[in-house]
């Protein structure tokens, strides 16, 4: 795919930075040359992530702490990288929750609509006002986090798997959408890796047998640069490295 330093110079939003898979692909594009601009609701744990990228790359990242469901602070961060850089070149949609494990009559209504406005209304709301930031690059990639949940419709798992299974719908429509354009569009599933939320899911489950961030990183980093042109697709993590769906 790409070449060591291939992201050198380009501009990318990672939310969901602060910790698990944000946290390790942020790291891993600014590694490449990227400007990471880290969206996270954590002050703290976005100056963590700030002094790992210095100590690696001697470069600073723009830190923005915001919680996604602010809707207007996206709007605000849109119009903010207008003002400063003009364009944007890469999206990375990673902040997520699991949400309530319990049956479908069970879920109160908060858990239900809290769970569909971070992974799903969150990233319409990026979309929404990166668009325009990801047409003035000669190569905008939009990269969403999705999960086979969203597929095998277990119980229990109902307001998780249906939020994957409407972020899907979204990115392939987006993709459809700006497919005459510099922009494309991939949907990333991670698989089983060691997050918070996998031990969460999954609570007698050794962490120790599961492939971390960072791995997945390595290997995810390079369908963010010009070269992979394939749009509207799924890439699985599988055996530590990308298949294509």
């Amino acid at each position: 795919m790409a070449e060591q330093g291939a992201l050198e110079g380009r501009l990318a939003v990672v939310s969901g930075a602060s910790r698990g898979i944000g946290r390790a692909m942020a790291l891993k594009l600014a590694k490449e040359g990227a400007h990471i601009i880290a969206v996270a609701r954590t002050q703290g744990a976005l100056e963590a992530l700030d002094d790992e990228i210095r100590a690696a790359t001697g470069k600073q990242a723009t830190l923005v702490p915001l919680d996604v469901t602010d809707y207007e602070g996206i709007d605000r961060l849109g119009g903010a990288i207008f003002e400063r850089w003009g364009k944007l070149d890469i999206f990375f949609g990673c902040a997520g929750v699991l949400g309530p494990m319990s049956p479908l009559a069970h879920v109160e209504p908060k858990y239900w609509e809290r769970t569909y406005a971070i992974n799903v209304t969150a990233n319409w709301r990026f979309i929404r006002s990166f668009d325009p930031l990801l047409r003035q690059s000669d190569a905008g990639r939009a990269v969403f986090v999705t999960s086979r949940a969203g597929h095998r419709c277990r119980a229990y798992w109902g307001p998780y798997a249906t939020t994957k299974a409407a972020l899907e719908c979204m990115a392939r429509v987006y993709a459809e959408e700006v497919a005459s354009t510099n922009v494309r569009v991939h949907i990333l599933n991670p698989g089983p890796i060691r997050t918070r939320m996998r031990a969460a899911a999954f609570p007698g489950e050794d962490p120790e047998t599961l492939p971390t961030p960072e791995e997945l990183a390595e290997a995810a980093w390079p369908i963010f640069g010009p070269e992979v042109d394939a749009n509207g697709v799924i890439f699985d993590f599988i055996d530590g490295g990308l298949v294509q769906r």
